[in-house]
């Protein structure tokens, strides 16, 4: 295979979820660039040397028929970019449900532009994210447990999509009338030859989606083969977090397709730490919580969006608060803004108390959320001059993100498994090379927003 030919497209159903496929593909040495809308051949031409590109999206946070609006345009360019394969990226947590984020509305939608494709190959595991598929039951890492995901203290929980139903099979079930079926993580011992027998069979019972156990990286990368070489029956669609980057990413490795200046195009060369930085926090995860918690007793100045400030209500409150927020950055110090502290905090209920009296179903808070944090972030980020952005988040950091100003983004650090550090792309010359990193809710170590803000190689001994 020639060395620029493209490997993969894939669209992430939320923003922090597809910077996480981008890292997996560029920490490997496949050149990736994410883009917020499906790119053009013009755009794609200023990227030399491209292997896989991105789309970063929304759906995760949508409802079915806002779904179909945003993935129909999306699915239709990526399944005529020339890529080999197509991946629809979901959450390595799996969180969807029949009205918000459907993974099975998706993959309906999907067959329009891949109709000659009777299976969809789904992977969900990540075992470097702490993410496991064991006999089609799904367990999910959280600081040193792993939980079967309907146990989750977080998950189990989840305020959008709670998830209670750990056999992956059973949850999207109800989301699709498609036929799913397992192969599970026996049948994915043995010798290549044995094994791809095995999943040749599994194709020649026709089912529509086939789940994909996932334990450790021998096993993910058998599935990275499988899906690569796509017998009949199979195709260039398939569906999953991260795992499929990772597996894919593995195989390629071994087939020898990356470029062989791939060491040299690896991230992170000329980045340097900076002395502040701007946090902004839609989360209402514990994970999160213990981030800003940390962050503020390591000197950052925390500071709350109040329900009021979202809902527009209360704008004199809302330009104080950038107002605070600049004069602390110009003064060196870092800051962190936040709209919860964990999920028990009382500022959850009470904002979506104020979105539902403004007659915003539960899809398009999350988006308002988004949009009106992005504003929020782009008045700061103008004022203050700033150099290197943190949005934490999932559903909320897409939103935030367009809101920006950006076109692209592409990984310059490693800083935590699923939250790289990326370089912004955009026509606007303030927002060009700008160093934003999108966090997960789920994702990070308590000390994340410390290690963003010193990512890069210290200045030289003059």
């Amino acid at each position: 295979m020639n060395h620029n030919e493209l490997l993969l497209a894939f669209y992430g159903d939320d923003f922090t979820g597809s910077t996480d496929a981008m890292e997996a593909l560029a920490r490997s040495g496949y050149r990736t660039v994410l883009f917020l809308e499906a790119p053009s051949l013009d755009r794609l031409k200023k990227f030399e040397g491209i292997r896989c590109i991105g789309v970063a999206g929304t759906s995760r946070a949508k409802s079915p028929e806002d779904m179909e609006a945003e993935l129909r345009p999306v699915f239709e360019k990526l399944s005529m970019s020339g890529a080999p394969l197509v991946h629809y990226k979901t959450c390595s947590t799996f969180d969807s449900s029949p009205e918000v984020g459907s993974v099975g509305h998706a993959i309906g939608v999907a067959r329009d532009y891949f109709p000659d494709q009777v299976t969809v190959p789904l992977l969900v595991g990540a075992p470097r994210l702490g993410r496991y598929t064991l006999f089609g039951q799904h367990f999910a890492k959280m600081h040193d447990t792993v939980y079967r995901l309907d146990r989750h203290p977080v998950m189990s929980q989840h305020p959008s999509t709670p998830m209670h139903e750990a056999d992956l099979r059973l949850h999207l079930a109800q989301q699709t009338e498609d036929s799913i079926t397992l192969m599970d993580i026996v049948e994915l011992d043995g010798d290549k030859d044995t094994v791809l027998h095995r999943y040749r069979d599994k194709l020649g019972e026709k089912p529509g989606i086939l789940l994909f156990d996932a334990l450790d990286e021998d096993r993910l990368k058998r599935c990275g083969q499988l899906i690569q070489d796509k017998p009949e029956g199979a195709g260039a669609f398939v569906v999953g977090s991260s795992g499929v980057e990772y597996a894919l990413a593995a195989h390629w490795d071994e087939l020898g397709l990356a470029s062989p200046s791939s060491e040299n195009n690896k991230p992170g060369a000329t980045i340097r730490p900076t002395d502040a930085i701007l946090v902004v926090s839609g989360s209402a995860s514990p994970v999160s919580q213990l981030q800003i918690e940390r962050a503020i007793a390591e000197g950052y100045h925390g500071m709350r969006i109040t329900p009021a400030m979202i809902g527009g209500t209360d704008d004199a409150a809302r330009l104080g608060l950038v107002q605070q927020a600049v004069d602390k950055l110009q003064e060196g110090q870092s800051v962190v803004l936040y709209t919860a502290l964990g999920p028990e905090d009382e500022a959850i209920g009470e904002t979506r108390t104020r979105l539902k009296t403004m007659g915003l179903s539960r899809a398009e808070a999350g988006e308002y959320i988004g949009r009106s944090l992005g504003k929020l972030t782009k008045h700061v980020m103008d004022q203050a001059g700033l150099r290197r952005i943190v949005i934490a988040g999932g559903d909320t950091s897409g939103f935030v993100t367009s809101e920006m100003g950006a076109y692209g983004l592409e990984m310059i650090w490693d800083v935590s498994p699923g939250a790289p550090l990326c370089k912004v792309y955009s026509d606007d010359a303030s927002l060009d090379g700008l160093e934003l990193a999108l966090k997960g809710g789920q994702l990070g170590s308590p000390d994340y927003f410390i290690k963003v803000r010193d990512a890069g190689f210290p200045e030289p001994d003059q």
